[in-house]
């Protein structure tokens, strides 16, 4: 009866929707139909055999999608459901208790989960316990295999059978199948394996080209698990669910994950990383999984993570954090990453914990993760003249600390190769004489500056105004950059853009006025760079007209506008190395977008350009001249 709610029902209909966060904070709803959640267990049959006598357990929250896989899988093959209280599931030790107590044959877990269960496992053993499982499935996470190597050294017989499936809710919980040897825990790389039987995986490059083995692409995914889309979201669902120009017949769609993958010499997947989560350090671009693994590679660091904070001084800084297999200090750990590690790479602080925070689905918490604290806990020896205190000072302003005591290690404390050049600048304007950078990873202590002043050289004559030449030369890195934008043409690839948003009422055209005024102060910002006979050199303009054209768009647009933006192709030769855009999602909320040529300035350029904009905005709008 097609009145009847219930037989008019059908497998595409909607079985569940489950949110994920947003870029933007907004979390999107993932519709997902009966027939996904079927054809996952149909299509995975063959490669695990689970049958009536197996028993799972429910560790993660309906609101996760893993539990999808944990619920069903024992629902539809008639096995045992073993519901894990929530204080358990973050005890790995009750929880080791409670899969030998039920005779658990089928857990699933986030690596970063089953990390603490197996280390729970080895702080027990030998416990005379029993366990009874045959199979682990790893999802939700990228797993790092080396992370593995103590599980397999205490399990020889290689039971429980381990499997990493990748897998994310827009294509129904899981896409691949690996089956894991203890080979993998030798290796650096996350295989994730090839695709579940139903689905179809491609990994491509910006132009949706097939990439070649070996290349990173981004990975996408169609086939039967793709989701319908998200709820009430249609315009985010046109950008994500796209059309697939190799699907067999004309009309398919896959889903764009945003990982980053490459096919293996074995034909299987390696998971490289999220294409939103690189991270640029004073202008390197790093892969905290990089380190990570370096750091799991100590025998006494049994778990990893890396993430970026803001300091005081204005830097974005590397900061780890390690859980320890036994006395393991930070400073430690550190001297271990910085042996195998290249120093743009060093996290400036290794911070030891007891265990890693787990969100609610058991991912790593970062918004748990303490602050470091880079203060000295007892300092040394105190200065002995003015000239070691004033020493101690200049450190402590630099690393932005309270005090530092006079062998104290600059490094020590956090500080890396462009905190050091600013230490040598200060030390050029207290003391008038000239150290060499060298100096410094010579002898990082105050102590060992202090003593190196009275034979240093005179400082450097200071900077003077003086008549330009009629034809201005490049600097050595002006000219570096000018070569590689001449070989390459016109490029993204030394952009540096400063997103800022604002809020309230906003003036666009003082504010376009004001970029004006910052552009006429700094030469270095109208400035092009023709070539004569071959040769370049700078030509500053008199007088430059700034533009600042205003897009309206959407919170889910955003992103992919920003992205354009910030990929802006300067011609150096006729354009300023400077380039605005203002985006408009609502009378009263903008965002700014400033794109600075490498050429003109680096990443610590910007704290200045947006302070002197910001004074040149206010003085506009009160009609003030700008200063």
């Amino acid at each position: 009866r097609t009145d009847d709610p219930v037989t008019a029902l059908s497998a595409g209909h909607p079985a569940y929707v489950i949110y994920t966060s947003g870029s933007t904070g907004r979390p999107k709803g993932v519709v997902v139909a009966h027939r996904n959640v079927v054809r996952l267990f149909d299509a995975t049959r063959k490669s695990f055999g689970f049958g009536p006598e197996d028993v799972w357990t429910l560790f993660h929250s309906y609101a996760f999608d893993f539990s999808v896989w944990e619920m069903w899988g024992a629902l539809l093959h008639g096995g045992r459901l073993v519901v894990v209280p929530y204080e358990v599931s973050r005890t790995p030790g009750a929880f080791l208790d409670l899969l030998a107590e039920h005779g658990v044959t089928v857990l699933n877990q986030t690596p970063s989960a089953f990390y603490q269960l197996a280390q729970a496992d080895a702080d027990a053993s030998p416990s005379g316990r029993e366990l009874a499982l045959r199979t682990v499935v790893f999802g939700g996470e990228a797993l790092q295999p080396s992370r593995l190597a103590d599980w397999y050294r205490r399990h020889p017989d290689d039971t429980p059978t381990l499997v990493n499936m990748y897998g994310i809710t827009e294509t129904t919980v899981h896409v691949t199948y690996q089956p894991l040897t203890r080979q993998h825990a030798t290796a650096a790389a996350s295989v994730i394996g090839v695709g579940i039987t139903d689905l179809r995986t491609y990994v491509l490059g910006p132009g949706l080209e097939l990439v070649a083995p070996g290349v990173v692409g981004e990975l996408y995914v169609a086939g039967g698990g793709v989701a319908r889309g998200y709820l009430n979201r249609p315009g985010l669902t046109a950008e994500r669910f796209v059309a697939d120009p190799y699907a067999p017949e004309p009309g398919g769609r896959m889903y764009r994950t945003g990982d980053l993958v490459r096919w293996n010499q074995d034909g299987a997947l390696e998971f490289v990383g999220r294409a939103d989560q690189q991270v640029k350090i004073r202008g390197f671009r790093i892969e905290p999984g990089e380190i990570e693994n370096v750091l799991t590679d100590h025998p006494d660091v049994a778990e990893a993570a890396v993430v970026v904070r803001g300091e005081q001084s204005g830097d974005a800084r590397l900061i780890a954090y390690v859980v320890a297999r036994g006395a393991l200090c930070g400073a430690e750990a550190r001297k271990f990453a910085r042996d195998r590690l290249p120093d743009h790479m060093v996290p400036a602080a290794v911070v030891v914990l007891d265990r890693m925070p787990l969100t609610a689905n058991g991912k790593l918490d970062k918004a748990a993760l303490p602050e470091p604290d880079f203060t000295v806990p007892r300092p040394g020896r105190e200065a002995r003249t003015p000239r070691e205190q004033i020493v101690c000072d200049l450190f402590a302003q630099v690393l932005g600390l309270p005090r530092v005591g006079v062998d104290d290690g600059f490094f020590d404390l956090g500080g890396h190769s462009l905190l050091a050049t600013r230490l040598i600048a200060r030390l050029r304007s207290a003391f008038g004489v000239e150290l060499e950078l060298r100096a410094l990873f010579e002898g990082p202590t105050p102590a060992a500056v202090a003593a190196l002043l009275d034979t240093a050289g005179p400082a450097r004559p200071p900077l003077t105004a003086r008549e330009s030449p009629s034809v201005l030369p490049l600097s050595s890195a002006q000219r570096r950059l000018w070569f590689l934008h001449k070989m390459e043409g016109p490029s993204a690839t030394y952009n540096i853009p400063l997103v800022v948003r604002l809020g309230g009422e906003l003036d666009r055209e003082a504010l376009r006025a004001a970029l004006g005024d910052v552009v006429a102060r700094h030469e270095s910002l109208r400035t092009v760079f023709p070539e004569a006979d071959g040769t370049p050199f700078q030509r500053v303009l008199d007088r430059v007209s700034v533009e600042l054209p205003v897009t309206g768009v959407t919170e889910t647009e955003l992103p992919d506008a920003l992205k354009s933006a910030a990929r802006y192709p300067f011609d150096l030769a006729t354009e300023i190395p400077l380039r605005a855009e203002l985006f408009r999602l609502t009378p009263d909320r903008h965002v700014l977008v400033l794109v600075l040529h490498h050429i003109a300035g680096d990443g610590w350029s910007l704290g200045p350009l947006a302070a002197d904009l910001t004074r040149a905005y206010t003085a506009r709008v009160e009609g003030r001249a700008p200063e």
